[in-house]
């Protein structure tokens, strides 16, 4: 593979040059996730894997690269006759931009042809051009949801369905799915990442020669690229016949009974959703013993195919870090290894058993936290650490309420508040302002059609002029930057009700994951704030914070506000169209700092002025509450929920909103 990058130089880049080599050989794996730090080759790996595939035999003339051994009988460009002759090219590697629209990828009626010839014609997309070939997404974790469910169904049919603007083609879309991404800018939602066959984890080696080798082949092929390219094509051509020799070989390589059954235990052992894994983890077992020469899948073809297909898919939530425990596979393929004669005894431990590991017992949500007395760090500005208190466990997370940002906002797509987005359902249409970016067909063609015989037609084509032009109005889902502001005083951590707490905002980042929001974490104890975690797309990151944050000390109630209103105003200059939400966690308290109440009033009307969508949970309990959340509510604009009402299926939660509606 031409490549200015050693792949010793990188850790993991042996496990992604095998898994890459592995769907050269079998397609049917299902492709590659790449995951690692930035400046990796990640991206330069993936591009060099085009050169080692082999020349794809097409149809000519046909924009959907048809076989001519089996033309797809549904080609848009076709009927083809089968069996004849066909030109070879070399296979293609398609790349998706982030930014890309839904009409670039799936294709879309021409407009141009439409409005000038009065016909219906198809202009393909990326689906198309990437049929029998790879369609690599380089940051695939921020591609749109719009388009990863476009994805979604083509990888799962092997087909792309395009139903709009009049037209309805059906196309061939099978390719090798292959993208990279940096986990620190956001993750991937589980249905796109289960899409991929394998993935691999690198990062950038700690070794001084090897980096030093990284800089010296680089400094060559910047100085030389022909020259350099020559100096290793000999093994990339030694690389290629290898490839070939494997696909001639996989249709001969035997998965026996043996194997199957270590691979249905271990899939069981590590509790994967569902049986894709199983499969892919037979298909690149199978991968692995005819790029090894060999016609019988062993043992270790099973544990290097579990390494590469199954960490990302056990993942119980998106806290959760991917990775396998060697040891528990290690163990499960002992268990489960012999012979192809049926085993009587093999259903003992492994499918349920999690290789014979008991969970661990967590016990009480405060044990071995340090529980200080209700009163400790209260009263005491905790200078220097002085009455802090260890770091609680979470709560379990549950389902929260939705909540949103009122109006309609402008901002990227997501899943929280409405928004006038490029994708979701047309609303209606409006003369365009500035460059047209989304024609309304049926709006453009009646401004026109009135002015026909004026206009002097005389053929089929519509007589079309730029004031005619219509943009189609869209209203979908956007992503906020939700921020969470955390009271992490002395008081919070009273009648243990920190863990809650953390269960609570816990649940909020679950749901700012699953709605595509950014995130930020602004904490507040002792005598002042923290910005703990600016905002960021990595919900991961917020979760780690979290899970470490202290509490003890006094409550600066006016500097954890102002220090959000703050991060707020730097955002807005980075990212004007975001619309944020304040999500507040406290029990209203404010003890920090001169005149701590009327201090934290003022900071709270900043929010109010300025319009900023806010909610506070309320996290005061026992019998006994002065309201002063629902107060600080009134102050910032926004509206008070209990803990117990933040659930989802809570009945008070239920009940409040009825009411609410009725007044």
């Amino acid at each position: 593979m031409t490549t200015p990058f050693p792949f010793t130089a990188v850790v993991g880049q042996d496990d992604l040059r095998l898994a890459l080599l592995l769907n050269a050989v079998s397609p049917s794996v299902g492709g590659v996730l790449v995951r690692g730090e930035k400046g990796t080759a990640k991206s330069t790996a993936v591009r060099a894997l085009t050169s080692l595939l082999p020349k794809v035999a097409v149809v000519p003339g046909c924009r959907f690269s048809c076989d001519p051994a089996s033309p797809d009988p549904g080609c848009p460009d076709g009927p083809h006759e089968g069996g004849g002759g066909g030109t070879s090219r070399p296979a293609r590697m398609v790349e998706l931009p982030v930014g890309a629209s839904e009409d670039r990828l799936v294709g879309a009626l021409d407009i141009e042809r439409a409005l000038a010839e009065g016909v219906k014609a198809f202009e393909p997309g990326l689906l198309a051009a990437a049929h029998r070939g790879i369609l690599y997404v380089d940051e695939v974790n921020l591609l749109h949801d719009h388009l990863v469910d476009l994805l979604l169904d083509a990888a799962a049919m092997g087909a792309s369905y395009v139903e709009r603007e009049g037209v309805s083609v059906r196309h061939a879309a099978r390719f090798l799915l292959v993208g990279t991404m940096n986990p620190e800018e956001g993750e991937l939602r589980p249905q796109l990442l289960d899409r991929f066959g394998l993935t691999v984890e690198v990062a950038a080696s700690r070794e001084p020669d090897q980096r030093v080798e990284v800089v010296r082949r680089r400094l060559a092929y910047d100085d030389d690229p022909a020259g350099f390219a020559a100096r290793w094509a000999d093994e990339e051509a030694a690389v290629r016949q290898r490839v070939v020799a494997a696909r001639e070989l996989l249709p001969s390589v035997r998965l026996g009974d043996a194997a199957l059954r270590q691979i249905a235990a271990t899939c069981a052992a590590f509790e994967v959703d569902g049986m894709r894994a199983d499969i892919v983890m037979a298909r690149t077992a199978t991968a692995l013993a005819a790029w090894a020469g060999r016609t019988d899948v062993l043992a270790e073809d099973v544990r290097q195919a579990a390494l590469l297909a199954l960490p990302h898919r056990r993942r119980r939530n998106p806290f959760d870090a991917p990775g396998l425990d060697e040891d528990k596979l290690d163990q499960t393929l002992e268990e489960f290894a012999g012979d192809d004669d049926p085993d009587p005894d093999g259903d003992g431990g492994g499918p349920g058993g999690g290789g014979g590991q008991p969970e661990p017992d967590e016990g009480p949500a405060d044990d071995g936290a340090g529980a200080a007395p209700p009163e400790a760090g209260e009263g005491e500005p905790a200078p220097g650490g002085a009455g802090e208190q260890s770091p609680v466990r979470a709560a379990e997370p549950f389902r929260t309420k939705v909540l949103s940002v009122p109006g309609i906002g402008e901002g990227a797509a997501g899943r929280r508040s409405r928004a006038r987005t490029e994708q979701g359902r047309t609303t209606g249409a409006r003369r365009p302002e500035g460059a047209l970016t989304k024609l309304h067909l049926a709006a453009t063609v009646r401004a026109a059609a009135p002015h026909q015989r004026a206009r002097g037609r005389s053929g089929r084509g519509l007589v079309v002029r730029r004031d005619d032009l219509r943009q189609a109005t869209r209203e979908g889902r956007e992503g906020n930057l939700v921020l969470f502001v955390v009271d992490a005083s002395g008081s919070m951590a009273a009648r243990q009700r920190m863990s809650a707490v953390k269960g609570a905002v816990l649940s909020l980042l679950l749901d700012a994951y699953q709605r595509r929001d950014k995130v930020g974490l602004v904490t507040f104890r002792g005598s002042a704030a923290e910005v703990v975690l600016p905002p960021t797309s990595s919900v991961d990151a917020a979760a780690a914070r979290l899970e470490s944050l202290p509490t003890g000390g006094r409550t600066p109630l006016a500097a954890g506000l102002l220090k959000a209103h703050d991060v707020l105003r730097v955002e807005r200059l980075r990212d004007p169209a975001r619309r944020a939400l304040v999500v507040v966690v406290t029990d209203g308290r404010a003890t920090g700092g001169p005149e701590p109440v009327a201090l934290a009033a003022r900071a709270a009307r900043l929010f109010a002025a300025e319009g900023i969508a806010s909610v506070v949970v309320d996290c005061e309990s026992g019998p006994v509450r002065l309201g002063l959340a629902g107060q600080l509510a009134g102050e910032l604009g926004g509206t008070a929920v209990t803990l117990d009402e933040l659930r989802a299926d809570s009945i008070a939660g239920l009940v409040k909103d009825v009411q609410r509606r009725a007044a």
